[in-house]
Parts: C-alpha cells; structure tokens; sequence
C-alpha cells in the first residue's frame, strides 16, 4: 500500500483530500445546523449551467461554474429573505434552472466534451499543484473568517431571529457564508464530482451529530471523521483500480449506517 506513496499524482491526491475535508466538514456542519443540505445540491447542480456555457464559450469551465455557483447562492439567500420565499423551493428552481442550462449548452457545444465526465463523477487523482495550491488558500480564507466571526456564524446558524434581536450583522453573515459554500462546492467539484458532492458535505456531519451537539465540536469531529473516511475511500479506489470518489462516499455512507445503527442499539 505505502508504494502508492512514490507516485507524485497519489501525493497530490492526499494533499488535496486533507485540505477539502477541512473544508467541506467547516461549510457542512453550518449545512447541516441551518437545516440547508438541499443548498450543496442546489448549488452544485446550478454549476452545471456554467460548465455548459464555458465549453460551448470556449473559455475556462470552472470559471463559469464559479460564477454561476456564487450567483445562484446569492440569488438564493436574497429570494427567501427578500420574498419571504421558501428556501427549499427557490433551490429547487435554481436546481432545475442549472441543470437546464447545462444542458443545452453541452448540446450546443461542437464536438464530444471528454472532460465533462470528470466533473460528474470526479478524478481525485487528476488533481494538480495548482490545485492544492488554490485549495490551500481556500482553506486558510475560511478558516480566517470562521475564527474571527465564530460566535456569529454559530448565533446565525442555530437562531436567526435571535441574532437579528441582538444587533448581529444576520444579513452580512448570511451571505458571506453562501458564497463560501458556492466556493468551497465549485472547487471540490473536481475531488468528488458533481452527482457525489453532496453526501461529502453531509454524511461526516450527519455522522458527528449522532455524538455531539456543539457546532464546534461537531465540526473538529467531522474533519476527522472525513478525512479518515476519504483516505480509506483513496486507497481502495486505487488498490481495486475504481473511481475513488465513490469508494469514498460508499465508506462515509457505511460508517453513518454502521454509527447510527449502533446508537440505537445502545440506547436501547
């Protein structure tokens, strides 16, 4: 297993896990606390939309599923306070919108799109230095913001109303984190893929709740419980020589099941 190590594409691929675990498990315990796991789908399926049209442009696909990403979370976040609208159903609309889009644009594109099944279904051991390094700087940005606005960011997540009764900047806070999720989703689309990335910014956190209520102890608990899940999931997925992306959702699924389940025995 450990001659996986002299490769320098493996070395990246353990880099770039360690660093998006961080990540995905910060953004997914404010998800899950928010009671919007829906949004990382939203999100993630309205990047499509900007993957189509930059293939049919011709200029980078991920730039243009960032900015499709940063505006259908911010569309999102507006609608339902401005509108009164339900979160829920205005994703939905962003979700099918998105998709859509991506769509018709993949159509319209001349020739056959080989990258395109990457972002579906994600290549974790494609990823590059210059990856690592955007994920890096990524990473400390939001580690950044979560220790200088933590109190805030745990107040909004749990009680709104109550942080809007003490003067805390809601609003501020509310969208800053949307597009962090938007951010934080685009460029982990090449770790996990498009149809997966969902269950990586949920199931570690789903996993954690079972044991802990804390937001903070939650999070600590779901980058480990993430990034051991992930290096399992990696070295499976090259050992048996299948897509790592979805060993590693298989493995966070088996280890919520397995939790949960024992849980419940106990409690018993």
């Amino acid at each position: 297993m450990l001659e996986y190590l002299d490769y320098s594409f493996f070395r990246y691929a353990l880099a770039g896990v360690a660093l998006i675990t961080i990540s995905a498990a910060m953004i997914g315990t404010y998800i899950i606390s928010r009671r919007l796991v829906a949004i990382s789908g939203g999100i993630t399926h309205a990047c499509f939309g900007g993957l189509g049209l930059g293939y049919y442009l011709g200029i980078s696909p991920v730039a243009m599923a960032a900015v499709f990403a940063v505006a259908s979370s911010v569309c999102v976040e507006w609608l339902s306070a401005r509108f009164r609208l339900r979160e829920d159903s205005v994703i939905a609309v962003v979700w099918a919108i998105g998709m859509a889009v991506g769509v018709l644009f993949v159509f319209m594109t001349p020739g056959y799109v080989p990258e395109l099944n990457s972002f579906l279904f994600g290549n974790i051991l494609t990823i590059s230095p210059a990856d690592i390094g955007i994920f890096a700087a990524f990473t400390v940005l939001l580690i950044a913001f979560f220790i200088f606005n933590f109190n805030r960011i745990v107040a909004c997540a749990f009680d709104r109303d109550f942080a809007q009764v003490i003067h805390l900047p809601v609003r501020l806070i509310n969208y800053t984190m949307t597009v962090l999720i938007a951010v934080c989703i685009v460029l982990t689309i090449r770790l996990v893929g498009i149809m997966l990335l969902m269950s990586m910014l949920s199931l570690p956190m789903m996993t954690a709740e079972i044991f802990f209520r804390r937001f903070s102890a939650m999070m600590f608990a779901s980058v480990g419980i993430s990034l051991i899940c992930s290096l399992i999931g990696l070295f499976i997925g090259t050992m048996i020589d299948v897509p790592c992306s979805a060993i590693i959702v298989i493995v966070m699924a088996a280890v919520f099941i397995l939790t949960k389940c024992t849980a419940v025995l106990l409690r018993r």
